[in-house]
C-alpha cells in the first residue's frame, strides 16, 4: 500500500498496493503493517503485575485487609456451572416455570462481568463511561438485538439516563449492574429464560422474570448449596491456595497486620482457609470477622460485634476489643476503627466487588483499596498478541485517515471515506470477538472505556489479577500510575506520531 501523508499510517492486510486519494504535499512512501505497530506493542504483558490508578507506597502500609470469596480464595468455573444449575432447577420447581428451560445447559463464555440488564426491557447490554450503549452488544435472551431496534427501544439514542441507571450499588430502578463474578451465572439464566420464552412465543413480564432469577439465585447462597459444595470437594473448587498461603507468610513475616472481613459464615472460611492455609490459619491475622454483610458493615453504626465460641455459636457479651484468636460476627467499620485505630492510607483493603468491598472504603475512610479482577489474566493474554496489536493500529490509523478525509467534499473522497468507516467498524467487531464475541473486553467499549472500567479506577488504587501478585514486589515497592495522555495533549498513536521522518527512516 502506497501512503502520501503521515496520517496515512495504513495496514492493507490484502497485500494490495494503491495510491490513496489523499493529497498533503509529502512523498509516496511504501511500508509494511508490521512496522506501524508502535514500539513495545507485541510484548507479551505480563498477568502477573498489579496495575496503578493512583500512587500506592507499600512502605506506608502497615496493616491489609481482605475480603474471602474471590479474593483470599479463588474458584474454578465449575462452581458457576453448579450455581447457575441450580439456581434454573429451583425457577422450575420452586417458581414453577416452564420444564422446558431445564434443556439449556450452563454456557460458560456467554456473559461477562460488569454487564447492564434493563428490567423491563429484558435485554443485556454493555455500557461505556459515559452512560451510552455499545452497538452490538445489546441481547434479548440468546440473540443479538438489531442496532436499530436498540434505537427504538431508547427513543433514538444509544444513551441510558442517569436517573435509570444502576445507582451507587449498581441497582437502579430500571437498570442493574452485574458488577460481581458469582453474578455471572445469573446473567446466563436470566438470558436464556427469556430466549425460551421468546422463542416458544410465550408471553411473559420480563420483571416478574428477573425478580424470580434473582431470587432463585438468592437461595442457592441463602440455602447454602454453594457452602456444601466447596467444602466437600475443595479441590475441585478452589484454585491456587498455596499462592494464599505465601502471600499471608510473607506480609506477617514483614511485621504487617492482618485482618480478614468477609460476608461468608465462618465454618465455610474455616474449611477452605485450612485447605489453603493450614489449621492455624487464624494465627496470621489480627482480627477475623465474619458474616459481616457488606456493604452495610461499611455506611451502618448500629450492629455491634459478636463473638463466636470455639463451637461458633454466639456468644452474648459486649465487645470492648477486637483481640487475635476470636472470630467475630456482624459488627460495622466504625466500630472496627474505634476498637482498632487503623485508619486512613496506612490501610490497604483487597476485594474482588468495586461498589461492596471498595467504594465507601476509598470514598468516606480513606483506605488504600486493592481491586481483584481475575479476568485480568485473560485479557492481558489477548492483549500481548501480535493480531490484536495489528487491529488497534489498523484501527487507530483508520480513525485518524477518517478524521483528515472528512474535510474533502470530491466524490471520490467520500466513497473512501463511506469504505473506511466500513473497515473500521469490521475492524472493532474483530477486535471485540477476540476478548468476547457477545460483549468483548469488560474495560472497553469500542473506544471509551466501560461503565465497569470507570469504578475500577474510581474505586481502587491497584488492582491484579490475583493476590498473589504481591509476591512480585518488595514489600517497599511504590506503584506509580502512568501519566495517561488526555485528548489534548501528547497523542501517542501512529495516525498522528507517525512523521515524514519516520516514514523515511522505515523506507530506508
Amino acid at each position: 500500500m502506497y501512503v502520501c501523508c503521515p496520517a496515512a499510517a495504513l495496514i492493507d492486510q490484502s497485500q494490495d498496493r494503491r495510491p490513496w486519494p489523499i493529497d498533503c504535499g509529502t512523498a509516496l512512501c511504501s511500508y509494511s503493517s508490521q512496522d506501524l505497530i508502535p514500539p513495545g506493542a507485541c510484548k507479551t504483558l505480563n498477568s502477573s503485575a498489579i496495575y496503578a490508578n493512583n500512587e500506592v507506597n507499600l512502605a506506608e502500609v502497615d496493616i491489609y485487609g481482605f475480603d474471602y470469596d474471590y479474593t483470599l480464595a479463588l474458584y474454578s468455573n465449575a462452581l458457576n456451572t453448579m450455581i447457575y444449575n441450580t439456581a434454573r432447577n429451583f425457577l422450575i420447581e420452586h417458581f414453577k416455570y416452564p420444564e422446558g428451560i431445564r434443556k439449556y445447559e450452563y454456557i460458560p463464555n456467554f456473559a461477562a462481568r460488569g454487564l447492564h440488564y434493563d428490567i423491563q426491557k429484558g435485554l443485556l447490554m454493555k455500557i461505556d463511561a459515559f452512560h451510552y450503549i455499545q452497538p452490538g452488544t445489546v441481547y434479548r435472551g440468546l440473540s443479538p438485538v438489531p442496532d436499530e431496534e436498540v434505537l427504538q427501544l431508547f427513543g433514538g439514542t444509544y444513551h441510558v439516563p442517569l436517573q435509570q441507571d444502576s445507582g451507587f450499588y449498581g441497582k437502579g430502578p430500571k437498570v442493574k449492574q452485574f458488577m460481581d463474578i458469582f453474578s455471572i451465572p445469573e446473567m446466563t439464566l436470566l438470558a436464556v429464560a427469556n430466549d425460551f420464552f421468546i422463542t416458544n412465543d410465550i408471553e411473559y413480564d420480563p420483571v416478574h422474570l428477573f425478580k424470580d432469577v434473582s431470587e432463585a439465585i438468592g437461595m442457592v447462597h441463602l440455602k447454602g448449596y454453594m457452602y456444601k459444595w466447596v467444602m466437600q470437594d475443595l479441590d475441585k473448587f478452589i484454585l491456587r491456595g498455596e499462592e494464599t498461603e505465601a502471600v499471608l507468610h510473607r506480609l506477617v513475616s514483614q511485621g504487617k497486620k492482618l485482618f480478614l472481613i468477609t460476608n461468608s459464615p465462618f465454618s465455610f472460611v474455616d474449611k477452605g482457609m485450612t485447605h489453603m492455609v493450614g489449621k492455624d490459619w487464624r494465627d496470621f491475622f489480627d482480627v477475623v470477622i465474619v458474616q459481616a454483610d457488606k456493604p452495610h458493615f461499611f455506611t451502618d453504626c448500629i450492629k455491634p460485634f459478636r463473638r463466636l465460641d470455639g463451637n461458633g455459636d454466639l456468644r452474648w457479651e459486649k465487645i470492648k476489643s477486637l483481640d487475635k484468636g476470636q472470630i467475630y460476627k456482624q459488627g460495622n467499620l466504625f466500630d472496627f476503627l474505634r476498637l482498632t485505630g487503623w485508619r486512613g492510607s496506612s490501610v490497604l483493603y483487597f476485594g474482588d466487588h468495586l461498589y461492596s468491598d471498595l467504594a465507601d472504603l476509598m470514598l468516606r475512610h480513606g483506605w488504600r483499596t486493592a481491586a481483584i479482577v481475575p479476568e485480568l489474566e485473560q485479557e492481558t493474554k489477548v492483549v500481548s498478541t501480535g493480531r490484536y496489536a495489528l487491529n488497534l493500529t489498523w484501527l487507530q490509523a483508520l480513525t485518524g485517515l477518517l478524521e483528515r478525509l472528512q474535510t474533502h467534499r470530491d466524490l471520490d473522497s467520500k466513497q473512501v471515506f463511506q469504505e473506511w468507516q466500513k473497515e473500521r467498524e469490521e475492524l472493532r467487531v474483530m477486535t471485540k470477538n477476540l476478548f468476547n464475541p457477545q460483549f468483548g473486553s469488560i474495560f472497553r467499549t469500542c473506544h471509551n472505556p466501560t461503565y465497569f472500567s470507570r469504578r475500577l479506577c474510581r474505586f481502587s488504587d491497584i488492582y491484579m489479577a490475583s493476590l498473589s501478585c504481591l509476591l512480585n514486589y518488595d514489600p517497599s515497592y511504590t506503584f506509580y500510575p502512568r501519566r495517561t495522555p488526555l485528548q489534548h495533549e501528547a497523542p501517542l498513536w501512529m495516525d498522528q506520531l507517525c512523521t515524514v521522518a519516520q516514514l523515511k527512516q522505515i523506507n530506508k
